[in-house]
């Protein structure tokens, strides 16, 4: 068998402007790659330091919110100065969940989606 390696991960959302200036607000991700359709719009961001990609799925025709059922699931971004980081996300009310004990944190995106915030473990947790 192939060896496997991660490509991308999804979120589909009903504003994709929105969505786009949240996680470049947030998140520093940034537009790498679009492919538009009649019915739909992908745009694919990147970090600049990994491979990896989020994937935006913009359904043209939408208009309700997606039922995320019970968000047992999470992206997980790493950052160097979880400070910094959590003080922006603080001023941005993104805030959802903190774990102190972990030294975690989550963001929540505006169509509902976590993402889980872990500080850089060879530096010290300034947030708590």
């Amino acid at each position: 068998m192939s060896p496997f390696s991660f490509n991308h991960f999804n979120f589909n959302v009903l504003d994709l402007e929105r969505s786009m200036k949240f996680y470049a607000e947030a998140l520093n991700l940034h537009e790498l790659s679009r492919n538009e359709r009649d019915d739909f719009i992908i745009v694919f961001l990147g970090d600049d330091s990994t491979d990896f990609r989020l994937e935006l799925t913009y359904m043209k025709d939408r208009k309700e919110p997606y039922d995320l059922g019970e968000q047992e699931y999470h992206l997980a971004l790493r950052t160097e100065d979880i400070g910094a980081a959590h003080a922006l996300h603080e001023k941005m009310g993104c805030i959802c969940f903190e774990n102190h004990g972990m030294g975690i944190y989550f963001i929540e995106d505006p169509d509902g989606y976590w993402i889980e915030i872990i500080p850089d473990r060879t530096k010290p947790i300034t947030w708590q």
